[in-house]
Parts: structure tokens; sequence; C-alpha cells
């Protein structure tokens, strides 16, 4: 999504992940599952350490907490693995996603859509799409691609 001036609405699964809500393009969505036990991989990128087993398929466990620079946590009960097929050099990828909570699927509006803030921003802009009112506050539209490459 970009700041333009169409009103197109977007479907998207909000995501709780620290103090921050992410709003996942819904089309990229397979599913949410309970956290399974992860398996570390020696000499991975440390935000894509582990893998896990989805149905006999192994797919690569991001844990953006520690690709976004944020505190580490526990596993709660409402913790979920989002799987998540984002395109990355030219392939269709299954990635899973840890979240602390998972909230709803929603709409937004791209003319909602905000230009990133300059100054005050903990995540790196090439992270962020835009950023979108949703209720009482904001939420990022992240940029997976670049997140998860």
């Amino acid at each position: 999504m970009s700041a333009e001036t169409d009103d197109t609405l977007c479907q998207v699964l909000m995501v709780g992940i620290a103090d921050e809500i992410f709003a996942i393009d819904a089309a990229m969505v397979r599913e949410i599952i309970d956290p399974i036990p992860p398996t570390r991989v020696a000499g991975a990128r440390p935000h894509l350490g582990s893998v896990v087993n989805v149905r006999g398929n192994v797919i690569p466990l991001a844990d953006l907490r520690i690709r976004f620079g944020m505190p580490g946590r526990e596993a709660t009960s409402d913790t979920r693995i989002v799987v998540i097929e984002v395109p990355i050099g030219g392939d269709a990828v299954s990635v899973g996603i840890m979240a602390d909570k998972v909230h709803e699927v929603t709409e937004i509006s791209s003319a909602a859509a905000q230009q990133i803030p300059r100054v005050g921003m903990a995540l790196k802009p090439e992270y962020i799409r835009s950023i979108v009112k949703w209720k009482h506050g904001f939420v990022i539209v992240p940029e997976m691609e670049r997140i998860l490459s």
C-alpha cells in the first residue's frame, strides 16, 4: 500500500508483535497455527534461525522481534505462527512468522495510508510500506519481502 489518493480497500490480518500491530496482506496468509517446537539451523541469519514442520513441509520460522531489534519474549497462550507465502527472488516462499497475538481480519483503506515519519520510528523505514489509521491508533503495513530477504 502506498499513500495514494484512491480509496482501494485491502483485506489484512492484524498481528501483534511486542507493542506494535502489523497489517499483513490477507492474500499472503496461508494458515494460522499454534506454536510448535522449532529446530535451530546452524549458521542461519538470526531472524530466520529456525525451521518448523508444518504438515510435512519444513518452513523457515521468522522472529520479527529480532529483525526489528525488539526484546525477546516467552510464548503465551496468545502466541501463534502465521504461515505466509511471500515472493522472494521471483519464487513464492512459505515462511512462518511468530506473532504475540492475532487480532482479526479486517479491511484498511489505501486513502488512510500515511507517509512514514522520518524521525521517531524504531523500525527501519525500508521495512515499512505505510502506516494506516485503525480503530484508535495506527498500524504498520510491512514490506514483508524486504524484511525476510
